[in-house]
């Protein structure tokens, strides 16, 4: 009966007073401009008069300049496999004073795909909600040649745990390492340390068996691109959600992580790709080291397959981990691999080896088994074909 009474009164606002549109990006190649924007959840309900957000609905705008000679195509499918189309998107809400006057309007935001010489077409396209970071491409056809953009766009709405961390100011100039002899960054690397900590610095927990290479920005491309999910920070929230999602056994994407430590730190970044449900997922935590390689930020983490979750009274939960750690290091390598965001990879050591029948455990008392490498990821915000991917020829994973 609520959502009946509001959508009764359906009043959605003009374009030009949801003021969305100011944190829109844009790209320009060879005379197309293509400029996207993504609407939070209160900007969609002052846009179309319902929640659309809660309904798992979410519109995503998209305007196409076209200043070439020749008429160009729109592929929607590349913003959204499953997208919604307009009308759909309008019977969300059964309503049926409404229905006529809510169906057009919706048809009426729809964008165009068909864009003609000279011209400029913009409107919706109403995809499937993701929180976070809406990444996606738009696919755009002519009669000699294509145009692809890829955009990864901050939505409004979740507090993320890395939005606090100050990666410029985390070392003064003067603590950064540089290195540019391979050799030399092998060797620094190695002598990183093995394992996570607790927050006292004692216990000796998850190996961390990744390093990561590359900007901020890059990194967050590579993984959103490869279909991780950020981490909501700990609040009542997000406390709420996860507790909703353990007893339904939901997947909350973006469900708060416990802290480990490094550097005497808690991870500078965490993300999950959730499967099923809560209780099955990869989640990874990075922290920033000292040191560049070849001008680069160098990354130190760690990566664990969750095959259950158990309640804690300091980290909402904890994590039961698969212990063949070395397997999810893997997927990793070829999740990035297939989704074009990995340039080279190789391999070190630094995780002491633990066979199979003589297993270490984590700081929960789970055990885990290891060849005791690291398999550092160059990632690219740029799309990398897997034929052109460079493997650096170090260490040699056994078997």
């Amino acid at each position: 009966m609520l959502v009946s009474g509001c959508a009764a009164q359906f009043e959605p606002k003009p374009l030009q007073q949801v003021p969305f549109l100011e944190r829109s990006a844009t790209q320009q190649e060879d005379g197309v401009t293509v400029t996207a924007a993504v609407p939070s959840a209160r900007e969609t309900r002052e846009l179309f008069g319902v929640s659309l957000y809660s309904r798992g609905v979410q519109p995503v705008w998209i305007e196409i300049e076209n200043s070439t000679t020749e008429e160009i195509a729109f592929f929607p499918v590349g913003v959204d496999a499953n997208y919604f189309t307009p009308i759909e998107a309008s019977t969300i809400y059964e309503n049926k004073k409404s229905r006529r006057q809510m169906e057009q309007y919706f048809f009426q935001s729809g964008v165009d795909s068909r864009v003609g010489p000279g011209e400029t077409r913009a409107g919706f396209m109403f995809t499937h909600l993701d929180e976070g970071t809406k990444a996606f491409n738009v696919d755009i056809v002519g009669d000699e040649r294509d145009w692809n953009f890829t955009f990864f766009i901050p939505v409004p709405g979740l507090k993320l745990d890395h939005h606090e961390v100050d990666f410029a100011g985390m070392y003064a100039p003067e603590e950064i390492e540089h290195f540019e002899i391979t050799e030399d960054f092998i060797n620094a690397v190695e002598q990183l340390p093995c394992c996570v900590t607790d927050a006292a610095a004692a216990g000796s927990g998850d190996p961390l068996n990744l390093v990561v290479i590359g900007e901020p920005k890059d990194l967050y491309y590579a993984f959103i691109r490869a279909g991780w999910d950020e981490t909501e920070a700990i609040s009542t929230a997000s406390t709420f959600k996860t507790i909703i999602s353990f007893i339904s056994g939901g997947a909350y994407r973006y469900s708060p992580v416990s802290s480990l430590y490094v550097f005497g730190r808690p991870q500078d970044v965490a993300l999950q790709r959730i499967r099923q449900n809560i209780n099955e997922r990869n989640h990874l935590r990075l922290w920033l080291t000292p040191m560049r390689f070849e001008d680069k930020p160098v990354w130190i983490g760690q990566i664990s397959r969750d095959i259950g979750v158990r309640f804690t009274k300091k980290t909402i939960t904890t994590h039961k981990i698969d212990p063949d750690v070395d397997e999810t290091r893997e997927f990793l390598l070829e999740n990035l691999a297939y989704s074009q965001a990995l340039a080279k990879f190789g391999y070190v050591s630094g995780v002491a080896a633990a066979p199979i029948d003589q297993p270490r455990g984590n700081l929960t008392g789970d055990p885990y088994f290891t060849d005791g490498l690291r398999v550092v990821l160059w990632v690219s915000s740029d799309a990398v074909d897997i034929a052109e991917i460079e493997v650096a020829g170090w260490e040699i994973p056994q078997g």
